[in-house]
């Protein structure tokens, strides 16, 4: 059967992308299109080429009616298993699922599937107990090498961050165990708009009037609780109404305007201030006969203003949309990316989509960072090469006024080497392995391995690494020990002898001193503070004291140095560098 339609030459590339991959490997894998990218057209391909029964699994109706549609297109015929489309058809070759129906009817999908697809797959966590996770272990059950894939246009959640773990540009996005394995195809949101695939986005700072919701608690998700929102908004009626006089005056010249509400409160309060024969507000609690009622009335243009709470942000398809007003907090990444996915669909006559914040998301839309939490507002994205194997990791850090970086947070190369060609089958067959250069680390006491800052156990001798708020604390208890928190050091050089002073926070200092005429200690030396030479960016191997005086102002600092009382003199024990405990830093608030 041939395809109705010619796929895009990048969604050939991603279908190509996932038969190559699953011809070598049973590990799960992720496809990164963006909004409107044409992800069901995708999988109707890898449908149609599919020989064995496979499942399409998503979380709304929608999406479910959305893909069938588009694999019944090729002439084919495929199974709806949802309750919310009122269908239980699992007979087919292909079923297209909500995953909420499938979980709740597991005895009736245990024949062996060899391909489970999932639809908006950041929404799949890392749980054991969640939906996806029982659905995929009771099929692997019948099929030890079944194939997971997934797709999405935001491939991150934001208590985990990035959703997989290996990049096929040949990067590691985490070291810990995530939902899936290997993103193997990724698209650039620009790639699309500046191809004429997308509506260009007009990302106006021109609001009239902000709500300041950083004094609100987050959650560990980065959310507020409604009552909080709801308690700021109440005593900011006057922004809300002058942020909507200010919606109603540029919509003059748009088609339709989807507005992003905080609260179901919030969105009433908004859509009061609407022309009521123009606006639908639809929240969690819109009766579903209502809400498709509405939808559809937008979708007709018979409405031009869209309020909703947390209800449309995918799964949703309205091309003639070309303005989005965020009235919303949030710290997601992945949901601020899918609102404004809903207004960059091509149109006919459209020529961009208008997009105001009025909450203060600071989000960049093209270049979006959430592998690591963003250290403070000043941080940055910084280019920060391995002196290992020479990758270009991308850290957060900071620049100086010429470009230059001056301090960074990585704390382990994320390159990824391929396994030595030996010419044999072992080494075709191995996962390429992460670089193990640190920028950060800690010396296991026992066997000297570098690990993680945060490790508890080192990873290669496995035995128990002393916690940094242990030492310290156990220490401070001490009489004959000092804690002192080291705000910086200075050096001087006598002969062959380099000594440091470390510097603390209330004037006391602490002072060690290394021969570098003998081994023992220049190797200590360059253990300690060679390989953290400016920020690890450039780790040294000394070989004299006055080569270490000549970088002094690239030395590193320890934030806390532990000694002890001998006799006539106070002896450094420990240095502890790039500590993350309870205990405050030196000059920190």
């Amino acid at each position: 059967m041939n395809a109705p339609f010619k796929l895009r030459p990048y969604q050939q590339e991603a279908v190509d992308a996932t038969l190559r991959h699953f011809r070598k490997s049973d590990e799960s894998a992720v496809i990164v299109l963006p909004t409107g990218a044409g992800k069901s057209l995708v999988i109707a391909e890898l449908a149609r080429l599919a020989k064995r029964k496979i499942l399409v699994l998503t979380h709304v109706k929608e999406l479910v009616e959305q893909n069938h549609a588009k694999y019944e297109s090729y002439g084919l015929t495929g199974g709806i298993f949802s309750a919310g489309l009122k269908r239980k058809e699992n007979r087919h070759q292909v079923t297209f699922a909500s995953v909420q129906s499938v979980s709740a009817n597991l005895d009736q999908f245990k024949g062996e599937y060899s391909l489970v697809i999932i639809d908006e797959c950041h929404r799949v966590s890392g749980e054991e107990t969640s939906q996806y996770h029982r659905i995929i272990e009771l099929m692997k059950q019948q099929n030890d090498s079944l194939k997971v894939l997934g797709l999405t246009a935001t491939p991150y959640r934001l208590a985990m961050g990035w959703i997989y773990r290996y990049h096929h540009r040949g990067f590691v996005r985490s070291e810990q165990d995530k939902p899936f394995v290997h993103c193997i195809y990724e698209l650039p949101l620009s790639y699309m708009i500046n191809r004429g695939f997308l509506t260009k986005p007009e990302l106006v700072n021109a609001a009239v009037a902000q709500y300041d919701f950083s004094a609100l608690a987050q959650d560990r998700f980065g959310e507020y609780a409604e009552k909080d929102v709801n308690e700021l908004l109440s005593k900011h009626q006057r922004v809300t109404r002058a942020i909507i006089e200010q919606v109603m005056e540029l919509a003059v010249e748009r088609t339709a305007v989807m507005i992003f509400a905080a609260t179901v409160d919030h969105a009433k309060e908004i859509t009061g201030y609407l022309p009521e024969h123009e606006t639908a507000l639809i929240t969690g609690a819109t009766e579903l006969a209502e809400r498709d009622s509405l939808v559809q009335r937008f979708k007709q243009r018979q409405l031009k203003y869209l309020v909703n709470v947390s209800v449309l942000t995918t799964g949703f398809d309205a091309p003639h949309v070309d303005f989005i007003a965020i009235l919303r907090p949030t710290q997601s990444v992945s949901l601020y990316q899918q609102i404004v996915g809903r207004g960059l669909r091509l149109d006919e006559g459209k020529q961009d989509c208008l997009v105001i914040d009025y909450a203060g998301n600071s989000v960049n839309l093209h270049h979006p960072e959430v592998g690591e939490k963003k250290p403070d507002p000043d941080s940055e994205p910084v280019q920060v090469f391995c002196p290992g194997c020479g990758f270009a990791n991308i850290f957060w850090g900071k620049t100086d006024s010429q470009g230059r970086v001056i301090e960074h947070y990585g704390r382990r190369c994320q390159g990824l080497l391929e396994p030595a060609d030996d010419g044999g089958v072992s080494a075709r067959s191995q996962r390429p392995e992460q670089c193990d250069y640190r920028f950060r680390f800690k010396g296991c006491p026992h066997c000297g391995a570098e690990n993680d800052i945060a490790a508890r156990n080192c990873h290669q001798c496995k035995k128990a690494i002393i916690d940094p708020d242990d030492q310290l604390r156990d220490a401070l208890k001490l009489k004959n020990a000092m804690v002192i928190r080291c705000a910086g050091v200075s050096l001087s050089a006598a002969g062959s002898k380099l000594k440091i002073i470390y510097h603390g926070e209330d004037g006391e200092e602490l002072s060690e001193s290394f021969d570098f005429g003998k081994p023992a200690q220049r190797s200590i030396f360059n253990k300690l503070f060679g390989r953290r030479f400016a920020n690890s960016q450039a780790p040294k191997e000394f070989s004299k004291a006055d080569e270490v005086l000549e970088l002094q102002a690239l030395m590193p600092a320890p934030d806390f140095v532990i000694a002890r009382k001998q006799k006539y003199y106070w002896q450094v024990q420990e240095r502890m560098f790039d500590y993350q405990g309870q205990y405050r830093k030196a000059n920190e608030a």
